[in-house]
């Protein structure tokens, strides 16, 4: 049996007090060490997704190249290929590869990590594990079912692997069409610690005055060929101890505890 941990979190991009932020976001990161980190609203322009893994490691280790290695996918369309997701990863990368989910511009991207001698009691076993942030908005609905058949279909296509996470922002709530669609062949893994999803990951006090209404979108899904899900709990969920109003995001991020 083989224990770790696993996270999701919507940077925001480089909008609104980033450069205020980002340290904040840093301390948090290295104050949990998840061993696998899904990103998503990832700017690319000016790498922030590579600025994020530096940092991290030169505070773990003084070494700027480990543990945390990172793998991106841009957007589909040409107006925003400047931003997309990433994944964080202290696991060995076996192979990555991304997806465009179609209808909009969203992508997923997926990194196959080798896991250690004796994990799902096998001697050599590797896991999926996906990045992805489906389209917004109330008229994005049929778009993230689509999205999310469309993901589905491609983590089990091919080079099937049976342990699979898939984790982000579907911009959807609990009772929605996409994240029902999910449910039919994976565990939100929140939910199996906790019995329910969480109430809200979307905004935090970061947004001032608050423009929406507060809801769950965040969620990490894992399939049934993982053995357990331990805990699940936020993540990156901490404001600035001067400031009440700066978080390391609009989104709090999710941290679970998993054994295969």
């Amino acid at each position: 049996m083989f224990p770790f941990t696993a996270a999701t979190f919507n940077l925001r991009g480089g909008a609104e007090r980033w450069l205020a932020r980002r340290h904040l976001l840093v301390g948090q990161i290295v104050d949990l060490q998840p061993d696998i980190i899904a990103l998503q609203e990832l700017k690319l322009s000016f790498g922030q997704g590579s600025w994020l893994a530096r940092q991290a490691n030169i505070r773990l280790t003084g070494d700027a190249r480990h543990p945390y290695r990172l793998v991106t996918a841009r957007n589909a369309e040409l107006s925003h290929a400047l931003s997309g997701v990433g994944i964080m990863t202290r696991l060995p990368i076996i192979y990555h590869d991304s997806l465009a989910l179609g209808y909009s511009r969203q992508v997923a991207v997926r990194a196959n990590v080798e896991l250690p001698a004796g994990a799902a009691d096998t001697r050599r076993q590797s896991l999926d594990f996906v990045s992805v942030q489906l389209c917004p908005g109330p008229a994005g609905r049929e778009a993230r079912v689509t999205q999310a058949m469309n993901l589905v279909g491609w983590i089990n296509e091919k080079r099937r692997v049976p342990l699979q996470i898939i984790c982000g922002d579907f911009n959807e709530s609990p009772s929605g069409a996409a994240v029902t669609l999910m449910r039919q062949s994976y565990r939100s893994a929140y939910a199996c610690v906790h019995q329910r999803d969480p109430i809200a990951t979307f905004p935090t006090n970061f947004l001032q005055p608050q423009p929406v209404a507060t809801a769950c979108l965040d969620y990490v899904f894992v399939s049934p060929a993982v053995y357990r899900v331990t805990k699940a709990s936020f993540f990156c969920d901490k404001p600035a101890a001067e400031d009440d109003t700066l978080f390391p995001s609009d989104h709090v991020g999710l941290l679970v505890g998993l054994e295969v």
